[in-house]
């Protein structure tokens, strides 16, 4: 089928949503019932810096604990406002910021940073500027504001009930912090809502069952294999402890011509494969041996390629050993995980 369609479903009783492009699986999300959601936001209290790091543990509800990376300036026993930015590695503490946002689909409110802006992806200046009026409209007390791109051309009454929401949410939870002991003020968005803010699409489709009928859970089982066939060869992604390890290979030929469309090939390919297997952190390729004449050819490659990704990925370069590394935010928990009943 063309076009985007999105899929929600439940996989083995978990929330999941899935974004099919052209018939093939683009994107996926699985609610992860044994961690706090990415986006959930929380009183936590400070409980000790990190010497060295510049950070500090929090204490979370339940006993659970959390870090963040910039703690100068706090003492232990305060209360913070903090949301988690991405899936905690297991043992280690949950990952959060203490730059609180409240997404919709249309709006973004920014408690620490006031003022008024509209995305950089609408150019129209006519649409700039009635967008801008919105906001002006809507917008009450000393919280900032983005409209997201996803805004254009949506009619005035939408957009304002959208950021009314959010004025509302974030006025709620700012002001709830008078307590002493930690606790979860909103649990964040599950895969459903995520997919109806995040994606777009032509088709969205809500009835049970939607992941067999649209072809979801064949696509989904083919993940459990780390070979991606690039169709000019094959790339095979495979996690280990410190990193993922991503080997490109040409199959038989083994030509200067075969490498470099394998390996622009895996470029293109490589985006998609870390996100539908939600692999994050230090990513180390090791693509098909070629001439170093074709790097710069290979990174603009890369570039292109994880542009419109929307997981944060920093492009690294190349190793003294000819290998190319990326660093990754872990922003979602290895799918494998979640897949098993």
């Amino acid at each position: 089928m063309k076009g985007r369609m999105i899929v929600l479903d439940h996989l083995h009783g978990r929330e999941a949503a899935a974004l099919m492009v052209d018939g093939r699986l683009d994107d996926l999300l699985i609610d992860d019932p044994a961690a706090p959601r990415p986006g959930a936001i929380y009183r936590a209290i400070c409980d000790r810096p990190m010497k060295g790091q510049g950070g500090m543990t929090l204490r979370l509800p339940e006993g659970g604990s959390a870090f963040l990376r910039q703690g100068r300036g706090l003492s232990p026993g305060e209360p913070i406002l903090v949301q988690v930015t991405g899936a905690a590695e297991p043992g280690k503490a949950v990952p959060v910021t203490d730059r609180v946002l409240f997404k919709s689909r249309h709006a973004i409110v920014t408690p620490d940073a006031p003022g008024l802006n509209v995305a950089r992806s609408i150019t129209d200046e006519a649409e700039r500027g009635r967008l801008l009026a919105i906001a002006h409209e809507a917008m009450e007390g000393p919280f900032g504001l983005i409209l997201r791109s996803a805004a254009e051309g949506v009619a005035e009454e939408e957009i304002a009930a959208d950021i009314a929401a959010m004025l509302d949410l974030a006025t709620a939870v700012t002001d709830d912090m008078n307590g002493r002991d930690p606790e979860c003020l909103t649990e964040g968005d599950g895969p459903h809502l995520v997919a109806w803010r995040e994606w777009r699409a032509d088709t969205v489709v809500t009835e049970p069952g939607g992941f067999a009928r649209e072809g979801v859970i064949d696509q989904i089982e083919d993940l459990r294999s780390p070979v991606v066939d690039l169709g000019a060869g094959t790339m095979v992604v495979e996690p280990t402890r410190a990193l993922v390890a991503v080997d490109v290979n040409t199959g038989g030929d083994t030509s200067p011509a075969a490498s470099l469309k394998a390996n622009l090939a895996a470029a293109r390919a490589l985006p998609r494969a870390l996100r539908l297997r939600g692999l994050g952190g230090q990513v180390t390729v090791d693509f098909a041996p070629m001439s170093k004449a074709h790097r710069r050819q290979l990174e603009q490659s890369l570039q292109a390629s994880f542009r419109n990704d929307p997981i944060e990925t920093s492009l690294l370069g190349w190793t003294p050993a000819g290998n190319f590394e990326l660093s990754r935010k872990r922003e979602r928990a290895p799918t494998l995980r979640l897949i098993d009943p």
